[in-house]
């Protein structure tokens, strides 16, 4: 898959993990924050919480979209958020933070076909 295929179809599976998280009653603050050890795909906040979002999509009929985590990339989301956290005066002030993964699976046709959420992954 080329490189601008893969980049289409991630941004057409942030849109429906944005989309999910703000059906969930959160506020989507920022979409690909880039930091100098690369990108968090999504953050948002309700009262409760700050989340960093790691948004792994796939066709169906790959692998599972979580296959692609690995212990480095979550230390790496981990380094991203204490960032994001320090250059954002304006930023909500929540008692918790957390890290969730957005597993999204997309059919040949760029329809939906699963959606998973997997709250507090790393």
């Amino acid at each position: 898959m080329s490189n601008d295929l893969r980049h289409r179809l991630g941004r057409v599976g942030e849109q429906l993990a944005a989309e999910h998280l703000e059906r969930r009653g959160l506020t989507v603050l920022a979409r690909n924050h880039r930091t100098r050890w690369g990108e968090i795909d999504l953050i948002a906040a309700d009262a409760q919480r700050i989340v960093f979002c790691e948004v792994k999509t796939r066709r169906l009929g790959a692998a599972s979209p979580f296959e692609g985590l690995r212990e480095a990339q979550c230390r790496r989301l981990r380094r991203m958020a204490a960032a994001w956290l320090q250059a954002r005066d304006d930023r909500p002030r929540t008692p918790e933070l957390r890290f969730d993964a957005i597993g999204v699976t997309i059919d040949a046709r760029g329809r939906l076909v699963a959606l998973e959420h997997l709250e507090g992954a790393f």
